[in-house]
């Protein structure tokens, strides 16, 4: 009878040396033996050892041949000549009687010549006859496709495939058939918008990374790490929140114009609302010094402890921008300067009202001059950075110019900042910045509380430009009734404005050192009684002597004099204001 028997195959590994094995196959059958007058047993390929093993008997016996390719050329010619007699290719009778018989084959990977006819070898039983040494199937019967033309001969194989214009997989079974255009039209038009989907993926991807990084940058820039830092050893590091730049992007609609509730020189501030519905002011500062991200660091960690009912609450702040945004709690009424500069019926109501509010921006200036943990400066005290609330509750703002006091100084070296008709003069001429600079600045918020009018105007007389040199010039020549607002004045507070005058007389002196503290002049705003220190003397003698003898030195000509001097001075990118 005729079995169909396998072909053991061992391929060429290209790493290893030395003999390598390809699977055992075995047919055992114990009634018949393998007729050796219709069989032989072949082998093929190049560096290769093929063998035949039976048991006859209960004794081994084996057969096999051994191959060496020369060459290619003389493989291919024995290709063409298809003949089977050692180059490439051999076939050896089998002796009679082998029984149970098992076939393998073998290579050798350490020989030098590797055949690129085929880098694989063979061994295998095959009836006399049938086999013809010659890899080219598609010139044989011995291949499945459709016809020769469409068969493809390869080292040891072949392929079947389907002309141009045409589908399928050129086999007996399947065939070939015309393409469908629309499929290919869909299948390219679906390739494309994969392409135009992945490459846009993976750009956004890249921008986002590129993103990431940048923020990062300007995190460790702006002393994320060193605000950090302090913050996990600090008890009330809850106080402070770390804002992303997103979450406040969203809150203020990618800090829409609409938004915008104050401008000034050192940056916008915009009213936002968060996701969990606080609205919050978010200012964002127009420059930073890069050098100083540990002072600013320190400078968010103090501020954020400041907790006084009178100094507007920092709440956190962003630091993945190019300068850091801060949030602080929103105030809803508008400013000071808005409350005196806004047309209104003045009267005593009104009059109380601003007393009240000066003595509480008092308390709160004494609070961070004396009480915070670092002295603070603020360095821009002036009406419009004094909020109001529903309740017209003062609330100082504005940290942006301001700075600290170690506490083993008493001045600072700076660059002079600040806002014409509220800038200290002493400071202007010297660049030392003090406590007596805040002082001077809120004496010029409480003249500008009496007259109604702005501290400093181009648009008045010369001799009445700066406000707080014209309100000194009249306190001294006892017209001080002549440079209130109008509506202000009563019989019920007519000796309380003339101590608020003397009050701010005092704090607008040249030489801060005669100015009073800022703890002095809450106290003072604070009383409900005001003394007069010589009871004979008459009020309006009392006040022209407060104005003489502490503001102007003996020998002056003319009251205009020394703020004419300094104001000669001013630099001109102060002449604008903030």
């Amino acid at each position: 009878m005729d079995l169909l028997f396998n072909i053991s195959h061992i391929c060429k590994s290209r790493s290893g040396k030395g003999l390598r094995r390809g699977p055992a196959f075995t047919l055992k059958c114990q009634a018949f033996s393998i007729s050796s007058e219709d069989n032989e047993f072949v082998t093929v390929g190049c560096d290769t050892y093929g063998h035949l093993h039976s048991f006859l008997n209960g004794t081994k016996s084996s057969i096999g041949c051994l191959m060496r390719c020369v060459s290619k050329e003389s493989v291919q010619s024995m290709q063409r000549q298809e003949n089977c007699t050692g180059i490439g290719c051999w076939k050896i009778n089998i002796p009679t009687g082998m029984k149970d018989i098992m076939i393998q084959a073998f290579n050798y990977d350490n020989f030098n010549y590797s055949s690129d006819f085929n880098n694989c070898s063979s061994s295998f039983v095959v009836k006399k006859g049938t086999y013809t040494f010659n890899i080219d199937e598609c010139k044989t019967t011995n291949h499945t496709c459709i016809s020769q033309n469409n068969c493809l001969n390869t080292n040891g194989s072949y392929e079947c495939f389907c002309p141009k214009g045409r589908s399928g997989n050129g086999k007996k079974e399947e065939g070939c058939h015309q393409k469908d255009v629309t499929k290919v039209v869909i299948g390219v038009a679906a390739g494309i918008v994969i392409l135009c989907v992945g490459t846009t993926s993976l750009y956004l991807i890249y921008q986002k990374r590129k993103l990431n990084k940048l923020r990062q940058k300007y995190f460790q820039q702006n002393g994320g790490s060193i605000l950090l830092q302090k913050l996990s050893t600090r008890e009330n590091s809850s106080q402070i929140q770390i804002f992303t730049q997103q979450e406040l992007k969203k809150a203020t609609n990618n800090f829409d114009e609409s938004l915008i509730i104050g401008k000034g020189g050192f940056g916008t501030v915009f009213k936002g609302h968060l996701a969990d519905n606080r609205i919050v002011a978010i200012k964002k500062s127009k420059i930073v010094d890069k050098s100083q991200s540990e002072q600013f660091a320190n400078e968010v960690i103090v501020l954020s402890q400041i907790n006084h009912r009178n100094v507007v609450k920092l709440l956190g702040c962003c630091l993945e921008t190019e300068v850091p945004l801060l949030v602080y709690e929103f105030v809803n009424n508008g400013t000071l300067f808005d409350f005196i500069h806004t047309e209104r019926k003045v009267n005593d109501a009104t009059w109380k009202t601003r007393v009240r509010i000066a003595a509480e921006a008092a308390g709160a200036l004494s609070y961070l001059h004396s009480e915070a943990s670092i002295p603070i400066i603020h360095r821009d005290v002036k009406s419009a950075n004094i909020l109001l609330d529903d309740t017209y509750t003062a609330k100082v703002s504005d940290f942006g110019a301001s700075r600290f006091i170690p506490l083993d100084q008493t001045e600072l070296a700076t660059i002079v900042q600040g806002t014409i008709g509220y800038l200290d003069p002493e400071y202007m001429q010297t660049s030392q910045l003090t406590e007596k600079s805040d002082v001077y600045s809120f004496g010029a918020v409480l003249v500008e509380m009496l007259t109604g009018e702005k501290p400093y105007s181009f648009g008045r007389p010369e001799e009445k430009r700066s406000l707080a040199n014209h309100f000194l010039c009249c306190l001294k020549e006892d017209r001080l009734f002549d440079v209130l607002q109008v509506g202000i004045l009563n019989e019920e507070n007519e000796k309380e404005i003339k101590k608020v005058a003397i009050l701010a007389a005092k704090c607008l002196r040249v030489n801060g050192e005669e100015r009073p503290s800022m703890k002095e002049v809450a106290m003072e705003l604070e009383m409900h009684q005001w003394i007069n220190t010589d009871p004979n003397v008459k009020e309006t003698d009392y006040l022209v002597h407060e104005a003489s003898s502490n503001i102007y030195e003996p020998g002056d000509s003319s009251c205009h004099q020394e703020y004419d001097s300094i104001t000669d001075q001013i630099p001109p990118a102060l002449g604008d204001g903030r």
